[in-house]
This record gives structure tokens, C-alpha cells and sequence, in this order.
């Protein structure tokens, strides 16, 4: 089924900043929807710089089929079917464009691929709150956004911009995901709030959000998504994969409240 006419949530993962972990975010939430069951879809709206085909174990040289040398059919991995630029071009190759030739690849994505039905579909969303964001917003009904920060202070300040930015063109923020909260020493136990402490549950309270997870900056995170697989996928039984599965129910729940109950019809019988 071509385009997400047939996609019940989308849901954008976003930051104001790059280098917060959002991407690592968005493949543990999706991979977490499969786990549970849920058929997921996964875009990688990062035009400029697509990572979820590494993070989800494809080689470099994968490329999608093409239907009727038009439709895409997405690539599928942990359960999660899943479209990006790096599927289209290499590693090796910038995709030196101007702001409407990447909204205009953003829409082909999104309009021209096979997703099927989905209960949800997870963006990757590229960091900042421009052409990109717009063109999501205008193209796709997005049912709600997940803002990723770390603790620290200057992505704090991009967070609150990307907060901002989805209230304006109305979409509900669903809340926010602390990365990176503190790191705890394997060889001593020592736990050190390296990027600060308490920033991102701040960011909450201050716009009256739910706090939907604390992940902490761990070795094994970075090296199961560099290796190909969520950490969900990978380390299921982890604390951190715990924390990712308690995100997504926090999501879940927070969309499928927004759903309006189907009002009973009342005849007058003759």
C-alpha cells in the first residue's frame, strides 16, 4: 500500500541539536513497537545525514526494490520496515542540496514508498527546526513528537527551540527523552553526570511534559547500534532496554488517548 494513507501514528523523534543520541532513540522506540508486536515503520528524514541503515545492520550497497520504477518497498529489519537516503545513494557520497530538493526527497519517501499498513511510524527527524520539519508537518499528519536532549545546557536551549517549534504548526509534544543522563564507571561503579544532572526532567517540568525516560551514556548502547542491532534487540534483558520499552508505553499511551471515541448514533424507531 503506497504512502501512509494507511499508518495510523506517525510519530517525528527530534532534537534541536545533533549529537544527543535521537537517532539511537528512534531505532530502541521502533524496535521496542516490534517487540511488542506493533508493525512499525522507521523513516530517516535525516537527508543530510542518514545513519539508521548502520544502525539496523545494513551493508552499504543494500538498495531497495523499486515497482513499477516508482514505488520503493522498504528494507526490513528486527521487525522494522524501514526507508532512507543511505538506501539511495553510499556512505561516501553528501547530498549537497538545497533546502527544497531535500523537502522534495523527504516527500517521495514518504508518499512514494510501499509502507503497507502500520500502527506506527517512527521519523528520524534531522536536528534543528527547518524545511525538513515543515514539510513533515504539511505532509503527514504527525500525531505527536518525541523531543531527545542530553542534561547539558546547550541542548537545552536547541530543545526548548524544537519544543516551540511543534507547538506552533500544532503538534503535541508526547514528552521528552533524557540521553546520555550519567555514566556509571564499569571498572568502579563510580556514577558521574558527565553532561550535567536533572536538565531534561527540568525541560519537562517546564512545559508541563512527561519525563518518558532517563538513558544513560553506556559502551554497550554504542557499540550494539554501531554493530547493526538496537539495544532492545540486542541486550533485551539490559536496564537500558527496560528504559527504552518504558518510553514506548508512555508513547503508546499518550497516542492512543488522543483518539476520539466514535459517537453512538440514536434513531427513532417508527
Amino acid at each position: 500500500m503506497q504512502g501512509i494513507s494507511s499508518t495510523q501514528f506517525v510519530v517525528a523523534v527530534a532534537s534541536g541539536k545533533g549529537g544527543v543520541g535521537k537517532s539511537t532513540v528512534t531505532a530502541n522506540l521502533a524496535a521496542a513497537a516490534a517487540e511488542a508486536g506493533l508493525k512499525v515503520g522507521l523513516l530517516d528524514a535525516d537527508i543530510y545525514g542518514p545513519s539508521q541503515s548502520r544502525m539496523l545492520g545494513f551493508t552499504d550497497d543494500v538498495r531497495p526494490d523499486v515497482i513499477d520504477e516508482k514505488l520503493l518497498v522498504p528494507l526490513e529489519a528486527h521487525g522494522i520496515r524501514s526507508m532512507s537516503m543511505a538506501f539511495l545513494t553510499n556512505e561516501k557520497t553528501p547530498m549537497v542540496w538545497r533546502g527544497p530538493m531535500a523537502s522534495g526527497a523527504l516527500q517521495q519517501m514518504l508518499e512514494l514508498t510501499q509502507w503497507g499498513e502500520l500502527d506506527v511510524l517512527f521519523v528520524d527527524m534531522p536536528p534543528g527546526t527547518g524545511d525538513i520539519q515543515l514539510t513533515l508537518t504539511q505532509r503527514a499528519k504527525v500525531a505527536g513528537a518525541v523531543v531527545v536532549t542530553t542534561p547539558q545546557d546547550m541542548a537545552l536551549l536547541d530543545a526548548r527551540r524544537a519544543i516551540e517549534m511543534f507547538e506552533k504548526v500544532t503538534v503535541p509534544v508526547l514528552g521528552v527523552v533524557q540521553n546520555m543522563a550519567t555514566h556509571v564507571c564499569t571498572a568502579c561503579g563510580h556514577e558521574d553526570p558527565i553532561f550535567g544532572s536533572d536538565g531534561g526532567a527540568d525541560l519537562a517540568d517546564e512545559y508541563n511534559l512527561q519525563l518518558l525516560a532517563n538513558i544513560p551514556l553506556t559502551r554497550r548502547i554504542r557499540e550494539e547500534s554501531d554493530g547493526g542491532a538496537p539495544l532492545v534487540t540486542a541486550a533485551p534483558d539490559s536496564t537500558e532496554a527496560e528504559a527504552y520499552r518504558q518510553a514506548l508505553v508512555a508513547v503508546m499511551e499518550q497516542l492512543k488517548a488522543q483518539e476520539v471515541p466514535v459517537t453512538p448514533t440514536i434513531t427513532m424507531a417508527d
